[in-house]
């Protein structure tokens, strides 16, 4: 029992000297180095190679698995989102195929009650696109001024920008043409409010913003209803957009217009072959002329 006891005693006081010398030994390895590679940077920078040429290839091999998680996590990701995107893709086709199914319908529908009513389909239009040159906006007239060049433009076609109608051409010269805007005290169109069917007629009156007036007393008319044109006259085809209803009181009605007209570089000038009323006054132009 003594025995085992000294000897338990003996290598517990080795180990303590072993841990003295071993922070001695450590003290001093790294004043060698800190010497050697203040003296020696060759030596430092050959040794760094040396042991990067062997430690990096061992690198390589254990990132190798690391490398084959990683392709592997984002190949099933990859697949769960395919997965999702192609259920997705099938629900909007089905909705697709539901919606062309009753677009049928309903076109053959349209076919069978426009043979039934003996509908006429609107005439085709052809336009050509004019340069706005000049502007006048003033308490006595809302109009612009069109190069047309030589193409070939008649009164009383359709003047429309990019958002709905403007206006109508007036004049026609040469190379120029006036077209009267829907604000000008000139201005009168058949349009109605596009939701309920109500006609009106809209009529300028040298502000930015035209009245809708003519309509029935007992009309129901709320802000933000658009209004179109209802091809009354034969002058405008029906369903061309001017405006939203933006006030409703007792005695007036005011639309604005969705055409930006103070800013409008370019508008087209449509030529729907409807002249309509525009007939009987040029009729009237005519004969007062001849008379005189």
């Amino acid at each position: 029992m003594k025995r085992r006891r000294s000897l338990f005693l003996h290598l517990s006081h080795i180990r303590l000297l072993a841990k003295k010398f071993a922070l001695v030994f450590l003290f001093l390895f790294a004043f060698v180095l800190m010497l050697i590679n203040k003296t020696d940077t060759i030596l430092i920078e050959k040794t760094s190679n040396v042991a990067t040429d062997v430690i990096s290839p061992i690198i390589e091999v254990f990132a190798i698995p690391a490398k084959l998680i990683a392709n592997g996590y984002d190949y099933f990701r990859d697949l769960k989102q395919i997965h999702a995107d192609n259920m997705r893709l099938k629900e909007e086709n089905r909705k697709l195929n539901l919606l062309y199914d009753k677009f049928k319908s309903l076109e053959i529908e349209n076919r069978l009650l426009a043979d039934l009513l003996n509908y006429v389909t609107p005439p085709k239009s052809d336009f050509i696109t004019a340069r706005v040159i000049a502007e006048e906006d003033d308490a006595f007239s809302h109009s612009m001024i069109a190069y047309i060049g030589d193409k070939i433009v008649k009164k009383g076609q359709i003047a429309m920008s990019d958002r709905g109608v403007v206006g109508r051409v007036h004049r026609v010269g040469r190379a120029y043409a006036r077209v009267l805007l829907i604000t000008d005290i000139n201005s009168k169109i058949p349009v109605m409010i596009e939701s309920s069917r109500i006609r009106g007629i809209l009529a300028g009156d040298n502000t930015s913003l035209p009245k809708l007036v003519f309509t029935p007393l007992d009309a129901v008319i709320n802000i933000g209803d658009r209004v179109v044109t209802s091809g009354v006259a034969g002058v405008f085809p029906a369903g061309l957009p001017i405006g939203r209803v933006v006030s409703v009181n007792k005695n007036e009605i005011i639309v604005k217009p969705f055409g930006a007209l103070e800013q409008l570089e370019y508008i087209r000038l449509v030529d729907y072959g409807l002249e309509g009323l525009l007939q009987n006054e040029n009729k009237m132009m005519n004969d007062e002329a001849a008379n005189e």
